[in-house]
């Protein structure tokens, strides 16, 4: 009877140690493995949603191999989203739109579910100004004609917002202290939606961005701006005039950008900020920001990560002296 004898214990760890090195050296690099997911906080139709898929477009031929497929989770404000974005692998293969004031403001006002210590940013893109917008057969045609309204019938005039905690909705809140007004604010899950309800007469008010209402182009648009919280008025909107030349001190904006795990490696963060800053820097894109109505912006991920201390201590500030709701 023959006995055959058995590997060696150390042949068996050389063969462990080819195995796991096996699937590393076969795996192809980053980005062409699989879908790259973006995950959009809000509803389709707003202003983030439209400007990332527009990006993903043009990222795809700055990154050969890269497939983007855009997620909306809406919910809580954006939390569901970067509660989603915190959680996935820091692969390279799970990005996620990062908006302020919500992603700083939100744990101002309540404790949230997910740790910015937890997410890198990659860019901004947009910073596009707050605003007030109407139908175009409202009866308010300045922000004077809101507020003696407002005034007469108190809490009895709807302002739609994208959400608590959004830009919109801090708009609103230091707008009510700078007046002496108080509105109804109605949230919602997106600018989307809260254009459509101001179109389908369901508020009186919207709150959203100048850059979402579409407008552009249009010969007798159904949508009119009252004004807008932007420092100076837009090259876009010329006509609109800011809550400061209106007599209020109102300022907010809505910044969009990319974020992504934090743990994803140095070399693909990089190589999606280059391929960014390359995208905005082309005519195309220029001609897409104009028929898209863009407010662009663009940060590389460290200076934007760089101005949160400074906003957050902006928003609590806000929260002291009049808590919004």
């Amino acid at each position: 009877m023959s006995i055959t004898q058995g590997p060696t214990r150390r042949a068996l760890l050389a063969a462990g140690a080819a195995t796991l090195a096996a699937p590393a050296l076969a795996q192809p690099s980053w980005p062409a493995a699989r879908p790259i997911e973006v995950i959009v906080g809000f509803a389709p139709g707003g202003g983030t949603d439209v400007m990332v898929r527009a990006m993903a477009q043009f990222l795809a031929a700055e990154l050969p191999g890269a497939n983007f497929v855009v997620s909306n989770r809406p919910g809580a404000g954006g939390e569901t989203a970067y509660v989603a974005l915190q959680g996935a692998r820091p692969d390279g293969y799970t990005l996620g739109t990062i908006n302020t004031p919500g992603y700083l403001s939100l744990g101002v006002q309540r404790r949230v579910r997910y740790d910015r210590a937890q997410i890198r940013l990659i860019a901004r893109i947009v910073d596009d100004p707050s605003a007030f917008v109407v139908h175009r057969d409202s009866p308010y045609r300045t922000l004077k004609d809101l507020v003696e309204a407002a005034k007469r019938r108190p809490g009895t005039i709807s302002v739609g917002s994208s959400g608590i905690g959004t830009d919109d909705h801090l708009g609103l809140t230091l707008f009510e202290a700078a007046s002496g007004t108080e509105f109804i604010h109605a949230p919602f899950a997106g600018a989307g939606p809260v254009r459509n309800a101001v179109l389908g007469r369901q508020i009186d008010v919207a709150g959203i961005n100048l850059g979402e209402i579409g407008m552009l182009g249009q010969e007798t648009p159904l949508l009119r701006p009252i004004a807008g919280m932007g420092e100076r008025r837009w090259e876009l909107m010329p006509d609109v005039p800011t809550f400061r030349e209106e007599g209020y001190d109102v300022l907010m904006s809505s910044e969009r950008g990319l974020g992504a795990p934090r743990g994803i490696p140095d070399e693909i963060a990089k190589r999606l900020e280059d391929a960014i800053a390359k995208v905005i820097a082309t005519p195309e894109w220029a001609e897409k920001v104009r028929q898209l109505e863009l407010a662009m912006a663009f940060l590389r991920g460290g200076e934007w990560e760089a101005q949160m201390p400074a906003q957050l201590a902006r928003y609590q500030r806000i929260w002291e002296r009049t808590p919004w709701q």
